[in-house]
């Protein structure tokens, strides 16, 4: 992995909103919506954890496969790459990328273990076929720099890395896997937005460390609305409105 995030593929990928809001021609054609193009990419985030507890691989692995995931369908349709497929094979090229390698075999008996719907049940020739075209997706960049480290270190500086703040604000980073943000900004500037509304639900003023750090607040202060936006537009999604989006994508074939 490259070992600054500044001259990496990561950086030079980074995107507008406008850039990861669009939805391809084909999936247009069927009906996918942006609500539905976000509202199935956060149910295949879910799908990536939920496999992934199952396989037993760090955060780190989980963070990477979701941005892999959600990098393809910049490029590619949903239609084209069928996301109950696109998902697993995405965790299983995360597990390679970051040296925690899972079987195909293993993930294929877990994924038919817990999916009762016939259109998630590939099988290992499906999840090799899919890597080479998301290999091809991804430009070969396989590079995903997340905000867990800058994380780690800010909490540090700015003496707040006791167990609550730490899994507050990891949890924060968690959800933002959740939302296209990793695509968006560099990783930092989430750890920073995750750390600002910690520090308000905690009432830690932290606002002498901000001014120290010369950051640009109003892009932290905006990050963490988005996050905020996120938890209480979440709360009104419910299964059947997830259920009518992935009930727009093609059968399997």
């Amino acid at each position: 992995m490259a070992a600054n995030f500044w001259t990496s593929s990561h950086y030079k990928q980074l995107l507008d909103q406008e850039e990861v809001d669009v939805v391809q021609s084909l999936d247009k054609d069927r009906g996918i919506t942006l609500e539905d193009f976000k509202l199935i990419k956060m149910h295949m985030a879910n799908y990536i954890l939920k496999l992934a507890q199952n396989v037993k691989v760090r955060q780190r692995v989980v963070a990477t496969a979701i941005t892999y995931m959600r990098r393809v369908y910049t490029r590619k349709s949903m239609t084209e790459y069928d996301p109950r497929l696109v998902t697993p094979t995405c965790l299983y090229l995360a597990s390679k990328a970051e040296e925690s390698t899972v079987q195909a075999r293993l993930l294929v008996f877990y994924i038919k273990k817990i999916q009762s719907d016939e259109k998630y049940k590939y099988e290992i020739k499906h999840i090799l076929e899919m890597e080479m075209k998301i290999l091809e997706a991804l430009d070969y960049y396989l590079v995903v720099f997340h905000p867990y480290r800058a994380l780690s270190q800010l909490l540090q500086d700015a003496g707040l890395n006791d167990i609550n703040m730490t899994q507050l604000t990891w949890g924060l980073v968690n959800d933002t896997y959740k939302m296209d943000l990793i695509l968006i900004h560099p990783p930092y500037l989430i750890a920073l937005a995750c750390i600002y509304i910690a520090s308000v639900l905690r009432e830690k003023d932290t606002t002498a460390w901000f001014e120290e750090l010369h950051v640009d607040m109003n892009v932290v202060k905006n990050i963490s609305i988005e996050i905020l936006d996120f938890y209480e537009n979440h709360r009104t999604i419910t299964e059947e409105r997830i259920i009518s989006a992935l009930g727009k994508l093609p059968l399997k074939s």
